[in-house]
């Protein structure tokens, strides 16, 4: 092992006891930190599995998808729905919140994947916009009002069940969605056929139909998963917090957030969204809590958004993997010193 390998190789030990500590501190973690911290861990995980979702349509897939936070909402809303207005429990919520996000992402893909670059994005901001203003006057979602979900023992599954629905609940719920996220990514992505034509798909789509992908098959069914995963995280994160309206929900910051994570940790990698999903989290609340300003973390972000695509376009990830060295942040400032005469 050389003095200059990546950071990742350069890590002592077999990784599999690193991953295996990380496992164990994890499910520590409200145990040892106590009530805010595993606040702060259930916002990490939520964000990070969320910053996986929309990689898997903007990194794996190459669709700048700015509407993608509307799926979160609607996951929300559709748990909200069946436990308020029909008395179901969460469980049946969670399912409902499946189903609405899968066939709304499929009859939006049908249409929009047929465009690409800024109008799919821009058709999208403009789907998620008006699924916001309807939500604002539509007396089931509670129009401008929200909605207040109910959290009592029975609301799970719809029988009293012997366990709290406490705050470190919720911290195991995120932290089992966020991993099976990762689980899928990774099996889907990472190793299975299903990703590699999802690759080969953003790289080249006449390249791909030339080998007899069906490229609009495809297309649907990596955007629809990826509604879906964020769809669940939404109606988890709707029972958590118990009341959630459309401005919050449904707000383009929530989009904005997912892109800025995974561009951040690196698109189209397993690891990307988990780096920019902490660092971008933890500079919000930490900012927040510490400071008193919950807006001081967004111009850090945007110094951070320049650098990484001025000198590291593979982000974080790609630091780490030693993919940007110093040859290459010298070559990319003289560039850009020449180009706005700064040499």
């Amino acid at each position: 092992m050389t003095g200059t390998a990546p950071v990742i190789d350069r890590l002592p030990g077999d990784r599999r006891y690193w991953f295996l500590a990380l496992g164990v501190l994890l499910l520590a973690w409200p145990f040892l930190f106590g009530s805010f911290w595993a606040r702060i861990g259930l916002g990490a995980l939520m964000w990070i599995g969320l910053a996986q979702s929309w990689n898997m349509i903007g990194g794996y897939a190459g669709y700048l998808d700015f509407g993608h936070g509307a799926y979160f909402g609607i996951g929300g809303f559709a748990a909200g729905i069946a436990m308020v207005q029909f008395g179901y429990p969460f469980v049946v919520g969670f399912v409902l919140a499946i189903v609405v996000a899968a066939v709304l992402a499929y009859l939006v893909a049908v249409p929009t994947l047929r465009l690409t670059g800024a109008y799919f994005a821009i058709a999208t901001w403009a789907l998620a916009e008006s699924i916001k203003q309807a939500a604002l006057i539509l007396e089931i979602t509670g129009g401008t009002f929200g909605l207040s979900l109910p959290r009592s023992p029975d609301t799970f599954i719809g029988i009293a069940v012997p366990f709290a629905i406490s705050e470190t609940f919720f911290y195991y719920a995120m932290l089992l969605l966020c991993t099976a996220t990762m689980l899928v990514t990774y099996y889907l992505f990472e190793r299975h056929e299903f990703g590699y034509r999802v690759k080969a798909l953003r790289d080249d789509q006449d390249a791909a139909e030339s080998l007899g992908i069906d490229t609009t098959r495809v297309k649907r069914q990596v955007y629809v998963l990826s509604c879906v995963v964020a769809a669940v995280f939404g109606s988890v994160y709707a029972w958590y917090i118990v009341f959630i309206h459309p401005n919050d929900v449904l707000a383009p910051i929530v989009t904005d957030r997912m892109v800025i994570m995974a561009l951040l940790g690196g698109l189209g990698t397993l690891t990307g969204p988990i780096f920019g999903g902490l660092l971008v989290f933890l500079l919000q609340r930490l900012s927040s809590v510490f400071l008193g300003s919950s807006t001081f973390y967004l111009p850090l972000i945007g110094v951070l958004i320049m650098v990484t695509v001025l000198f590291a376009p593979s982000g974080i990830i790609g630091i780490l993997r030693g993919e940007v060295g110093r040859d290459d942040v010298r070559k990319n400032l003289k560039e850009l010193g020449e180009k706005f005469d700064l040499l």
